[in-house]
């Protein structure tokens, strides 16, 4: 089959692999329709990451199922599916609790396993024709069976629920104010999950004209932090400190020229805009090991924050990655109602023979790239 492959450090090529097959009764095989290009690709891709060559990129797929194993009993061939990117067993403590991002069962030594992803386990992504799916019963969403909502079921795999997982980890409620710093494709889904959640204020920060247009045309506040001090703007035009914020940014965060980096930069904005008693989401991604951080604290995932104002506040916070599984189900019934369409994000849609330029220009943020669906095997 033809997947993408991983060569180093900005470099991928399409290439002829094996073909996937059944390793296990609890296994089935899915032929990729869409597998979405995300920005934590993007670590991996930029040499920022132990990744090594040979890997299959794509943790973001959806398909039809063309195979089972003897052990799958609640799915069959020919049906329609969309797999989190948390490869998980559904039998551990954590899996049994719902945590299924961590799941202590699918990737040894480490909690949590994922499709395509450094030291996420043995997974190969599905940046490819065709992607084995371990404890399938678990591990497969079902979606109404046709092409119908395509675009938008597949960003059920991580960014709508990683974006509304965000909202989940900073406490939010109803009627309050949300700023969310970062217009990427996560960032631009925590905002839409606080105008459809019912925020009284969304406030979105970046720098990219496309993402902070694509975020007032939503319903949120635009917020250029190379205009000035994004938390003073904030303040001003909410009259006071947010409720909730959500760094949607992590650990490659950039300064007020848009081009230095700062670890740390968007941590101490979110603790400087949040009311005292309000609540932090980080699913933004911090790695423990970072070769191409600015400082050698940050290289081995030390970022120095303000904990003495966050004490001073008693704001409380949340991170880690997002348990998909908690919210797929009901995020796929609110596409299916009408209720909610997340592929307003989706600037482009490629076959494979053009994924390796969509790389080169998503890592560039040119020409209108911020969420990219590759189609490996053909037009729907």
């Amino acid at each position: 089959m033809k997947a993408l492959h991983y060569e180093g450090p900005f470099k991928v090529s399409v290439k002829e692999v094996d073909a996937p097959s059944i390793a296990h009764p609890d296994d089935c095989i899915v032929k990729v329709t869409t597998a979405a290009i995300c920005g934590s690709d993007l670590h991996m891709y930029q040499g920022r990451t132990a990744a090594e060559a040979g890997l299959v990129f794509g943790h973001e797929n959806m398909g039809i199922i063309t195979e089972v194993g003897s052990g799958v009993t609640l799915l069959k061939k020919g049906d329609r599916v969309v797999m989190p990117f948390n490869v998980a067993d559904g039998r551990c403590r954590n899996c049994e609790e719902g945590k299924t991002a961590f799941c202590t069962g699918v990737n040894p030594g480490f909690a949590g396993g994922a499709y395509g992803y450094v030291a996420m386990g043995p997974y190969q992504g599905g940046q490819a024709q065709f992607i084995r799916v371990p404890y399938a019963d678990f591990n497969c969403l079902t979606l109404p069976p046709g092409i119908e909502h395509e675009a938008d079921f597949a960003l059920l795999a991580d960014i709508f629920p990683t974006g509304w997982h965000g909202l989940v980890l900073a406490g939010f409620k109803p009627g309050e104010s949300v700023a969310v710093f970062g217009a990427g494709p996560v960032g631009l889904m925590a905002a839409y999950s606080g105008i459809i959640r019912g925020a009284s204020n969304v406030y979105v920060v970046d720098t990219v004209p496309e993402r902070l247009a694509a975020a007032e045309k939503i319903g949120c506040i635009p917020i250029d932090f190379k205009a000035s001090d994004p938390v003073e703007q904030i303040i001003q035009k909410n009259g006071g400190m947010v409720d909730r914020a959500v760094d949607a940014v992590g650990y490659q965060a950039v300064d007020a020229s848009g081009s230095k980096e700062k670890p740390n930069i968007v941590l101490e904005q979110i603790i400087k805009v949040t009311r005292p008693t309000g609540g932090l989401g980080i699913p933004g991604l911090y790695v423990p090991a970072d070769p191409g951080a600015p400082d050698a604290q940050s290289k081995e995932g030390n970022i120095l924050i303000p904990f003495g104002k966050l004490f001073e506040k008693g704001l409380h916070l949340g991170t880690g990655q997002c348990n998909v599984k908690a919210y797929s189900r009901y995020l796929r019934d609110l596409i299916i109602s009408g209720r909610a369409k997340p592929s307003f994000v989706v600037s482009h849609e490629v076959g494979m023979d053009e994924a390796v330029n969509a790389y080169d220009k998503f890592d560039r943020r040119i020409d209108g790239y911020t969420k990219v669906l590759l189609r490996p095997n053909g037009p729907l």
